[in-house]
C-alpha cells in the first residue's frame, strides 16, 4: 500500500513489497495499511530469477538449454506456448551473457532482491465493517444484508441487472492477485478450484489450498473477488456477477511482490483453464514503468505481453487496474519515484509511451480508472486519453465523494479472509466491476470472442463526460485536466460501465 502524505503529491511514495493498484493508506478517514518491507540479504549466494525469451511454440533448443547451463542458470520452468523460460542463476552477467546466444530474443532479471525476498514488515488491514455497523443495517425484500452499503452496485446498475440475471455458472473470472480465501461463506458457492492455482514461484503450484493468502498476507485478492462475485445467498454483501464463477491465482510472494515468472505462469494457467475473464489489479514488480530501452526492462515487458495475448487468443477478457498515482498516462513525461521498488529506486524520468505499466499498458487489455460515490474520477485514479478505455466505482474519501444512505462510507465493501468483510479504494476495486460487467456479457453471450466482449463492454458503457474544472478538494485549484470528447476522454475513457446493458443487450 502506499504510504500516508498529502494527496497534492503526484507521485505518491510505494514502499517496497506492495505494488497493489489500491489507495487505501492516503485516503482520509481510512485506516492505513503498513507495507511489508524486504531485506535484499544475499541468499542461495544471490541468485536472482530471470526470463530468457525464444521463439514461441517451441521448447528451448539444447543450443539455449546448454549456454542457460553453461552461464550458471537453472531452468525452473518453461513455457513453451509463448517461449518463456523461467530460469535462477547467481552469475550477475547471466541475463548480458544470454542476450548473445543465438535463438535467445531476450532476457531479463525479473528482480533486484536475492532470491528469496525476505519478508521484515507486518502487513496491516483494510477498514473492516463492525458487527455493531452491520446489525445496522437494514436491507429490503431480496437484498443481501450487507447490500445497502454497496453504493457501487446501483452506480453501475448491477442491482437493477441482478433481476435479469445473476450470470452463469459457466463463466469464470479468474483473480490474478495475492490469493482468494475461497472458504468465505460468500465465496465458498461461487469458487472454481479446478481454475485455481499458487503461481508464485513462477511454476503452478496445485496443491490443495495453495490459492490462499496465508495468515498475515494481504486480504487484496479476497477483497477483489468479493466484489466479482460473492453469492446471493441471503448473507453478507453482492458481488457485481453473483451468479459466475471466481478462481484465485495467486501470484503476489509472501512479501507482495508481483514478479514477472508469477504473472506469466498466471495468465498461462487461465489461458489453459478456459478462464473467461482475467482480473489484474496491480503493477508488474520491480518496475512500475519497464522501459524498452533497457534490456532487462525489455525482456518483462515481452514476457508478460507474450502470456496476456496468449491468454486472449485462448477466450480470456484481461482487465487491469491504471494506477492509483493520479498520473496522467497520456503525458509527455511523468516522475517515476519508485522504481525499483525492490532496491534503491530513485527519481527517473519516463516517457510513458515508450516505458510501460504491466500489464496495464499492453496491447488488448482492457484498462480502468476509478470512480467515487459522486460518479466522477477518484482523487487517487490514474488516467490518460487513448489509455483509459472505461471507469468504474473503486471508491474515494468519504469527505470528498459522500455516499447517499443508506451507505456511510465511500470506499467499496468487500470480502476478507476469515469470513469478514471490509472497506477498501483504489483502481484495484474498480477493476473488478469491469470484470464482473464482462463476465455478465459473456453470459449474456456464450459465444463471443474476447474481442466482442471488449466491444460491447465499451458500446454498452455510460458516456460520461469530462469533469471540468477538476477540483476534487475543493481548495480552489485544478487537479487534473481530463482530454476528449464525452464519448471518449482521459478520465472515464468510453464511460462508466453499465451492468444492465450487460445482461439486457
Amino acid at each position: 500500500m502506499t504510504a500516508p502524505h498529502s494527496r497534492s503529491r503526484r507521485a505518491l511514495a510505494i514502499p517496497a513489497g506492495m505494488a497493489l493498484a489500491t489507495a487505501l493508506a492516503f485516503l482520509p478517514n481510512v485506516t492505513a495499511t503498513a507495507a511489508p518491507q524486504t531485506a535484499p540479504a544475499a541468499t542461495d549466494a544471490g541468485s536472482l530469477s530471470y526470463v530468457v525469451n525464444v521463439r514461441p511454440g517451441h521448447g528451448p533448443s539444447v543450443h539455449v538449454k546448454k549456454a542457460i547451463a553453461e552461464a550458471g542458470g537453472t531452468i525452473v520452468t518453461s513455457y513453451d506456448q509463448i517461449g518463456v523460460i523461467v530460469v535462477h542463476s547467481s552469475n550477475a552477467d547471466f541475463a548480458k551473457t544470454l542476450r548473445e546466444v543465438p535463438g535467445v530474443q531476450s532476457a531479463g532479471a525479473t528482480r533486484n532482491a536475492p532470491l528469496p525476498a525476505q519478508s521484515t514488515g507486518d502487513m496491516g488491514t483494510p477498514k473492516v465493517l463492525g458487527a455493531e455497523e452491520a446489525a445496522a443495517v437494514q436491507a429490503a425484500d431480496g437484498q443481501d444484508p450487507l447490500e445497502p452499503l454497496q453504493w457501487d452496485l446501483p452506480a453501475i446498475k448491477a442491482d437493477k441487472a441482478h433481476e435479469k440475471s445473476l450470470g452463469s455458472d459457466k463463466v469464470t473470472v479468474a483473480v490474478l492477485d495475492t490469493g482468494v480465501d475461497d472458504t468465505h461463506p460468500d465465496l465458498a458457492p461461487n469458487f472454481d478450484r479446478a481454475a485455481s492455482v499458487n503461481c508464485v514461484a513462477g511454476k503452478p503450484d496445485t496443491t490443495d489450498g495453495a490459492w490462499r493468502p496465508a495468515a498475515g498476507e494481504s486480504p487484496h485478492g479476497t477483497h477483489v473477488a468479493g466484489e466479482i462475485a460473492a453469492a446471493k445467498n441471503g448473507l453478507g454483501m453482492t458481488g457485481v456477477a453473483p451468479g459466475v464463477k471466481v478462481a484465485g491465482i495467486k501470484v503476489a510472494n509472501p512479501a507482495g511482490y508481483f514478479y514477472t515468472e508469477a504473472v506469466v505462469c498466471g495468465f498461462v494457467w487461465a489461458a489453459e483453464h478456459d478462464v473467461d475473464v482475467t482480473n489484474n489489479s496491480y503493477y508488474t514488480d520491480p518496475w512500475y514503468f519497464n522501459c524498452t530501452d533497457d534490456p532487462d526492462q525489455k525482456a518483462l515487458v515481452e514476457a508478460v505481453t507474450r502470456a496476456s495475448r496468449y491468454a486472449e487468443r485462448k477466450g480470456a477478457v484481461n482487465v487491469a487496474a491504471a494506477g492509483n498515482e493520479s498520473y496522467d498516462l497520456a503525458a509527455d513525461s511523468i516522475t517515476d519515484p519508485v522504481s525499483p521498488n525492490d532496491a534503491t529506486p530513485s527519481d527517473r524520468v519516463i516517457d510513458p509511451s515508450e516505458c510501460f505499466d504491466i500489464p496495464t499498458q499492453l496491447p488488448g487489455v482492457v484498462t480502468v480508472s476509478a470512480t467515487g460515490a459522486k460518479g466522477i474520477k477518484s482523487s487517487f485514479s490514474n488516467y490518460g486519453l487513448g489509455v483509459i478505455d472505461i471507469a468504474a466505482p473503486g471508491g474515494d474519501s468519504t469527505r470528498y465523494q459522500t455516499p447517499a444512505p443508506p451507505a456511510t462510507s465511500g470506499l467499496i465493501l468487500g470480502t476478507l479472509p476469515g469470513g469478514k468483510w471490509g472497506y477498501m479504494a483504489g483502481t484495484s476495486m474498480a477493476t473488478p466491476h469491469v470484470a464482473g460487467v464482462a463476465a455478465l456479457i459473456k453470459s449474456t453471450h456464450p459465444n463471443a470472442s474476447p474481442a466482442l466482449v471488449k466491444a460491447l463492454l465499451y458500446a454498452e458503457a455510460d458516456a460520461t463526460p469530462c469533469t471540468d474544472p477538476y477540483d476534487i478538494d475543493a481548495d480552489g485549484k485544478v487537479d487534473a485536466v481530463c482530454e476528449g470528447t464525452k464519448n471518449r476522454n482521459g478520465f472515464y475513457g468510453w464511460g462508466t460501465a453499465d451492468a444492465l446493458d450487460a445482461v439486457t443487450r
